[in-house]
């Protein structure tokens, strides 16, 4: 077994609980249907989540040239996925199908949690990025970007709905360019 092989079998389980959150909170929303008021701006978090957490599953296997994997390594590369997983579980409530939720209020009461944990792990990327992946801060905008505007929704607790809105659309565009864009080609 290689290093490589060793480490990425507990990051591919801690990313495997973290897509478990999102398809078991998902198949409660869909078994409590009746008792669950949707609200689109928090389902397109819960797909966005999900995506990051492919999308860290296939990066991943960039990690296969690292021949020497030592303990610290190890551990901040450990990190987004489990902020990932938190991410995650905010996305739910804990309650559902034991009374009735409201999504909108749901969402409201909790996006100043998961915005912070977004901007974890944009600060955990961005560390990524410099020191690992050698780019410079001036490469890296949208993160930068992204770090500027959740930072501030989160200090001002701004809870206009149609800035909720605009950001969530925004980033599942940015997300489905990403997607056209990026060479997503692994290499062997």
């Amino acid at each position: 077994m290689t290093p490589f092989e060793y480490v990425s079998v507990l990051i591919s389980i801690i990313l495997g609980l973290g897509i478990t959150q999102i398809v078991s909170g998902l198949a409660d929303i869909v078994q409590h249907r009746h008792q669950v008021q949707l609200y689109w701006p928090h389902l397109m978090w819960i797909v966005f989540a999900f995506f990051l957490h492919i999308q860290e599953w296939w990066v991943l296997y960039d990690l296969r040239t690292l021949s020497d994997w030592k303990l610290p390594t190890f551990l901040f590369t450990i990190l987004y996925p489990i902020n990932l997983f938190i991410l995650a579980r905010i996305l739910f409530p804990s309650n559902m199908g034991t009374s009735p939720v409201d999504l909108k209020s749901f969402y409201f009461l909790n996006y100043r949690k998961f915005f912070g944990w977004a901007v974890i792990l944009i600060v955990l990327s961005l560390i990524d990025n410099l020191v690992l992946n050698g780019y410079s801060w001036s490469e890296q905008p949208v993160h930068l970007f992204l770090l500027l505007l959740l930072s501030v929704l989160i200090y001002k607790n701004l809870q206009h709905e149609w800035l909720h809105k605009l950001i969530v659309v925004l980033l599942t565009v940015l997300l489905f360019a990403s997607l056209l864009l990026v060479d997503w080609t692994i290499r062997s």
